[in-house]
C-alpha cells in the first residue's frame, strides 16, 4: 500500500506540473503574446490539457482511487484529500470525452483572445460564435455531468462546492431588498461627495509605483511573483512561491488601477501563504472562488476603501500626484473614492451597488442553461437588465455584454462567487474585530501584518484542504449569513451620506 500511494502522489504530481505550464503559457498569452501565436498557442494549451485530462480519467487513476479506497491502513491527511479531489475530477471528467474536451479547451483559449478585439472594437457579432460555442459545449457537459433541480446547479458547484440556486435566490433577493433603498435614499442625499479630482490625469508610470509600494505593505512577496499589465486584471498562482498578477491602467481613473491592484493581491497573499507541503497537489489551491473572492474583496474594500487605511497611505498618494491631489482633504478623498453611483463596469462598481452587477450576470447565466436565452439576445438582455437593477443602459457592447473575460472562459457559475465573497468576507471581518481589538489602529499605523497572519492561520495555510463552508463554520461558527454584509455597508454609507 506504501508502494501504491508513492506512486499515486507522483502520478498526481505529474498532473500539476502540466497544470502549472498551461497557466504559464495562459498567463503569458494575456500579458503580452504575440497576436500571430495565438493559434499555436491554444493548440499547444489544448494538447497539454488533453494529455491532463486523460490523466486525470485513466485507467492508472481508477486503478489507484480503487486501491487507495480499500486501503486499512490510515493514509496521511494530504494523501487522503488528494484522493477525494481526484475521485472528484475523475468521476466529472470520465463523463466527458476526451475529444470534446480538447474542443472545448481550443476554443475557449481562441474565445479569450477574440473577445480582447470583439471588446476592443465593441463588436458582440464578433464574439457571439465562440460564446455560442462555449455554452453549447457547456450544455452538453452538463448532459454527460447530470444534474438535481436548476442545471445550473451543477456549474455552481463546480465553483462553490454546496451551493445552489435554492440557496442563492434567497439570498440575492435579501441583498438587493437593502441595497435598492439604500442607494435611492443615498441620490437623494444633499451630502453628496466631491469628486472633481477624480477626473483628472494620473500618469500610469506613477500609479504603478503606488501600486508596487501598496503590495509591499500588504506583504506580497515580489520574490515569489510579480506585476503586470492586462486588459482585464486576473492573478495566477502557478505554486506559493510563483503567484503573479496583472492590473490596469487608467489614465483618467487612478482608482481603476489601484483597487483592481488591491483586489487581485488580495488573491495572491491567499495562494503565496498555502502551506508548501501542498505543492504537487490538488490542494494546492483555494478553498472555493467564494473564499479566494473573500479575501481579494476583503483587501480591496473592507481595508482598501476605509479611512484608517487612507489616514495612513493618503499622505504616500499625494506624493506622487502632489498636483492632482493639491488641496484635497483627506475626508474629502475617502468619500470622494466611496461614491456611490450606479455605473456600466462592474470592476469599477462601487462597493454598494456591486453586488446588483453580480445579480444581472447571475440572471442571465441561469436563463442561458435554465430558461432559454439565445447567446444572440444577450445584448439586448444585458441592456434591458441593466437599466431594471442600475437604473442605467450601455451605449455599446463593450460597456456592456462585452465587458467580462469570464464567459470566454467557459467560467459560468463563477460570478455568484464575487457576492458570496463580499458575504463572506464581511463574516469573517466580523470574528476578526472580535478577536483582534487593535484591527483598525493596525492598519491606521500600516501595520497591515498582524492581520495578513491572523488570514493565514485561519485561511490560506490550509488551501484546498477544507470545504468553504467548513471554514466558514470553524472560522466563524455560522453558516452563511448576508446580514453582516448588509450591516457593514449600511453603517459606512450612511455615515459617508449624512443619512
Amino acid at each position: 500500500m506504501e508502494s501504491t500511494t508513492q506512486k499515486f502522489m507522483q502520478y498526481v504530481s505529474k498532473m500539476q506540473n502540466y497544470n502549472e505550464a498551461i497557466a504559464t503559457l495562459a498567463w503569458d498569452l494575456r500579458t503580452g503574446a504575440p497576436r500571430k501565436g495565438m493559434e499555436q498557442r491554444s493548440e499547444v494549451i489544448g494538447t497539454l490539457s488533453e494529455e491532463v485530462f486523460r490523466m486525470s480519467t485513466s485507467k492508472e487513476m481508477e486503478e489507484f482511487l480503487s486501491i487507495l479506497a480499500t486501503s486499512e491502513t490510515p493514509l496521511d491527511p494530504i494523501v487522503q484529500g488528494t484522493i477525494k479531489e481526484c475521485k472528484k475530477e475523475f468521476e466529472r471528467s470520465k463523463k466527458i470525452p476526451a475529444p470534446l474536451y480538447k474542443e472545448y479547451v481550443i476554443t475557449t483559449s481562441k474565445a479569450e483572445t477574440i473577445w480582447e478585439e470583439a471588446k476592443e472594437k465593441s463588436d458582440f457579432a464578433m464574439f457571439q460564435p465562440y460564446l455560442e460555442k462555449i455554452v453549447s459545449l457547456t450544455t452538453e457537459f452538463i448532459q454527460h455531468w447530470g444534474y438535481k433541480g436548476s442545471k445550473y446547479n451543477t456549474l455552481l458547484d463546480m465553483y462553490e462546492p454546496g451551493i445552489t440556486v435554492e440557496q442563492l435566490d434567497p439570498i440575492f433577493v435579501k441583498l438587493r431588498q437593502s441595497t435598492v433603498p439604500l442607494v435611492a435614499s443615498i441620490a437623494e442625499s444633499n451630502h453628496q461627495p466631491d469628486i472633481s479630482f477624480l477626473t483628472k490625469e494620473f500618469p500610469p508610470h506613477d500609479q504603478r509605483e503606488f501600486s508596487l509600494l501598496i503590495l509591499k505593505e500588504m506583504g506580497y512577496d515580489f520574490a515569489a511573483g510579480r506585476l503586470d499589465e492586462s486588459v482585464h486584471p486576473f492573478a495566477t498562482g502557478l505554486n506559493p512561491r510563483d503567484v503573479r498578477i496583472t492590473t490596469k491602467y487608467n489614465p483618467d481613473d487612478f482608482r481603476t488601477a489601484i483597487f483592481g491592484t488591491i483586489h487581485e493581491g488580495g488573491h495572491a497573499l491567499y495562494e503565496q501563504n498555502i502551506d508548501p507541503k501542498y505543492i504537487g497537489t490538488p490542494l494546492c489551491d483555494g478553498s472555493s472562488m467564494g473564499i479566494h473572492e473573500s479575501q481579494s474583496r476583503f483587501w480591496e474594500n473592507i481595508v482598501g476603501r476605509s479611512k484608517p487605511f487612507w489616514k495612513k497611505y493618503f499622505t504616500n498618494l499625494t506624493q506622487f500626484f502632489p498636483n492632482q491631489l493639491n488641496g484635497v482633504s483627506l475626508e474629502t478623498f475617502y468619500r470622494g473614492i466611496n461614491r456611490v453611483e450606479p455605473s456600466l463596469i462592474r470592476i469599477e462598481a462601487d462597493e454598494l451597488t456591486y453586488n446588483l452587477h453580480i445579480m444581472i450576470r447571475y440572471e442571465i447565466e441561469k436563463g442561458l442553461f435554465d430558461g432559454g436565452l439565445n447567446v444572440a439576445d444577450l445584448p439586448q438582455i444585458w441592456n434591458e437588465k441593466m437599466k431594471e437593477y442600475l437604473g442605467v443602459v450601455p451605449t455599446n457592447d463593450a460597456d456592456g455584454v462585452l465587458q467580462d473575460v469570464h464567459w470566454a472562459g467557459g467560467s459560468f457559475g463563477y460570478f455568484p462567487s464575487y457576492s458570496l465573497g463580499n458575504i463572506y468576507a464581511a463574516q469573517f471581518t466580523h470574528r476578526l474585530r472580535s478577536v483582534m481589538p487593535e484591527y483598525d489602529q493596525y492598519i491606521q499605523q500600516g501595520n497591515l501584518q498582524p492581520i495578513k497572519n491572523w488570514l493565514t492561520e485561519q485561511i490560506y495555510q490550509y488551501g484546498k484542504s477544507q470545504e468553504p463552508l467548513e471554514i466558514l463554520r470553524r472560522v466563524t461558527g455560522e453558516e452563511i449569513n448576508p446580514s453582516y454584509l448588509i450591516h457593514y455597508l449600511e453603517n459606512k454609507y450612511k455615515d459617508i451620506y449624512g443619512l
